[in-house]
């Protein structure tokens, strides 16, 4: 049976969205998925058919969400579904709604030198095998500094300052590139690159959002198994529905 994906795709043009969800949807594809692809943000607004899926690839960048949206999302990862994109379309969307970013794991708040900085994404070692056998790499692209939740497993990292600002008189820090977090039985997957489809088609990019899908695509069997066993499908029985009010 083919595992079902949704992409939604939108927001700010300069981020190419429709090109780069074509190239997910080809990714996916390649790997067996039945794939719906959306231009509108309603496409969130039935809880029940968003909990039937397997993973959710959002691309939309700024704008604004309905709350119930990202609760219906929220409510749908925690129950296994996946959850997973990449630059801006994920991590510097709804930039007003907080919850969004609790769940995806950090957001954008600059890109010293815009685009075109040539920087390294260095491969960390951790107990994640998604990113086995890839080896450091260079971008030219924009590099991005996030403000990123400590719980996260950080796979990827790259250096700053690359670039003179007023960050620069602080420390050397290496900034999380691609990230794995929980959000209840859901997975959730995150990768700093992608400013446009020509960064997204890199080999080395579309490796990693390939394997970053697969994962997230596991979480529902997980959570299914738990279901049937009749254990919480939330984490430790605690389910998370009061999304807070964004400020």
């Amino acid at each position: 049976m083919k595992k079902s994906a949704l992409i939604v795709w939108g927001g700010w043009d300069g981020h190419q969205p429709e090109e780069v969800a074509e190239i997910f949807k080809r990714i996916l594809e390649e790997e067996n998925f039945q794939v719906e692809v959306s231009s509108s943000l309603d496409s969130y607004a039935d809880p029940d058919k968003l909990k039937s899926l397997d993973l959710i690839v959002p691309h939309w960048t700024m704008g604004e969400i309905e709350k119930k949206y990202v609760v219906n999302i929220s409510e749908a990862v925690m129950n296994g579904v996946g959850l997973a994109g990449c630059h801006g379309g994920m991590c510097d969307s709804f930039r007003n709604n907080v919850d969004w970013q609790f769940m995806t794991g950090g957001n954008w708040v600059a890109h010293p030198g815009n685009d075109g900085v040539e920087y390294m994404v260095n491969i960390k070692h951790s107990t994640s095998p998604l990113l086995e056998g890839l080896t450091d790499f260079k971008v030219v692209s924009e590099q991005y500094y996030l403000h990123v939740d400590p719980a996260v497993e950080v796979l990827a990292t790259t250096r700053f300052p690359v670039v003179d600002g007023p960050h620069a008189t602080n420390k050397a820090v290496d900034m999380p590139v691609v990230w794995t977090k929980r959000w209840g039985q859901g997975h959730v997957f995150y990768n700093s690159l992608g400013h446009q489809a020509n960064i997204v088609a890199m080999p080395e990019v579309s490796l990693i959002m390939r394997r970053g899908f697969l994962w997230a695509a596991e979480g529902k069997k997980r959570a299914l198994e738990l279901a049937a066993s009749g254990a919480s499908s939330i984490g430790n029985g605690r389910v998370y529905t009061g999304m807070g009010d964004s400020q």
